[in-house]
């Protein structure tokens, strides 16, 4: 009998996994997959708070100090190299003054840089392009294939996880104080709560509950270049004009809406939800991308499989315009889909006192998932901070 089984090994079960674990609770977690490998092995590995409303970005703050806190016990991947965010033009320049200066009354370290630091400090930045910079330096990157797998290891070995991989659940059923929950290979698990972290998986738990919700499926393509070679140092993560254009802690400038009401509708970046981000991994690829085509999650399918090349192309002509890369030679190139909620900043609902769903956590998972579990398991079992 476990006090807690989580359903979805992403990062948002995982440190629903971990954070009760921490709380002294015996826990057991499922993942329909050998490992997980759908949005929390898709991404960037980005931890931004800083692109975040204030309200998120206090949950990406937190899940800062846990990441750190976790690579002094074990190596999960974590680097503390910063995030900076390149401004183009005056109106982007306006945009992260204004944001530098929400951070400041938030008690949140930024650094407005100049043209010319922007440029020593990230090689092959052009000069057309960088108009400032502001950069936070305590932010950090993962490496999204290596994070989830080390820290359910470090779960299980350190920490007594109960890991079953390979299951997929295919019901939960709540009988007095007890959850059963049965997985199509004919195992049963027993426990006092339930929570369902699902990512975009809609088919198999509740699906007419999903189908009648507000919840989306995002598509993003993103692209790995080959090794840059050495001498080639790109640090932290990078993110540009779009990016200040699209992330919602920028919605919360006053220059924001109307300069977005400026912006060309009928573009390739709108069509497309474009926006170029760079990261470089540690064996000194670097990822980029992405862009965003969206579906109601009861027609994911729609989506298809395949992925767009006019979209890759167009994303590496912008890349090129930003930087001068040694090589972009594209080695890898993927999509990944995360879900998210139209109205709301994440789906949460409750079946009864026992069974909880938590996904729709949309582009924050990555960042905030770790704080915002924390304070989820605190709710949940109503744990004294």
């Amino acid at each position: 009998m476990f006090d807690l089984i989580v359903i979805g090994g992403g990062v948002l079960g995982t440190f629903h996994a971990y954070h009760a674990l921490e709380a002294g609770l015996k826990v057991a977690l499922i993942e329909k997959d050998k490992a997980p490998q759908d949005a929390t092995t898709r991404n960037f590995g980005q931890v931004v708070p800083s692109g975040m409303n204030s309200k998120w970005q206090n949950y990406g703050r937190e899940s800062l100090s846990i990441y750190k806190n976790l690579q002094t016990q074990f190596d999960i991947s974590v680097r503390q190299n910063g995030t900076i965010y390149l401004a183009s033009d005056e109106e982007e320049m306006q945009l992260i003054e204004e944001l530098h200066d929400i951070n400041i009354q938030n008690g949140y370290t930024s650094e407005m840089l100049t043209k010319q630091t922007c440029l020593h400090h990230y090689p092959g930045l052009k000069s057309s392009y960088a108009k400032g910079g502001l950069y936070f330096p305590d932010e950090v990157t993962v490496e999204p294939r290596i994070m989830i797998h080390r820290l359910l290891d470090f779960l299980k070995t350190e920490k007594n996880l109960e890991i079953h991989t390979g299951k997929t659940v295919k019901s939960c059923e709540h009988t007095g104080n007890t959850v059963n929950v049965d997985t199509a290979c004919g195992s049963t698990l027993k426990g006092s709560k339930v929570i369902i972290c699902n990512g975009r998986e809609f088919k198999i738990l509740y699906p007419a509950l999903f189908a009648q919700s507000d919840l989306q499926v995002s598509k993003l393509q993103m692209m790995q270049t080959k090794p840059q070679g050495t001498g080639y140092s790109l640090p932290g993560s990078v993110l540009t004009g779009l990016s200040i254009r699209r992330y919602e802690a920028f919605s919360e400038c006053p220059s924001f809406s109307v300069i977005k009401s400026r912006e060309a509708q009928d573009s390739p970046e709108k069509k497309w939800g474009i926006h170029i981000l760079f990261k470089q991994a540690k064996d000194g690829s670097v990822i980029l991308g992405d862009s965003h085509q969206y579906a109601e999650a009861k027609d994911i399918d729609d989506l298809g499989y395949d992925l767009d090349m006019e979209i890759d192309d167009y994303m590496v002509r912008k890349a090129k315009e930003i930087f001068r890369l040694p090589n972009y030679e594209i080695a890898h190139r993927w999509y990944g889909m995360y879900s998210q909620c139209k109205t709301k900043d994440l789906f949460q609902t409750t079946i009864n006192d026992h069974i909880h769903i938590v996904t729709g956590i949309g582009g924050k998972g990555m960042t905030g998932s770790a704080g915002y579990a924390k304070e989820n398991i605190q709710n949940l079992f109503n744990l004294t901070t």
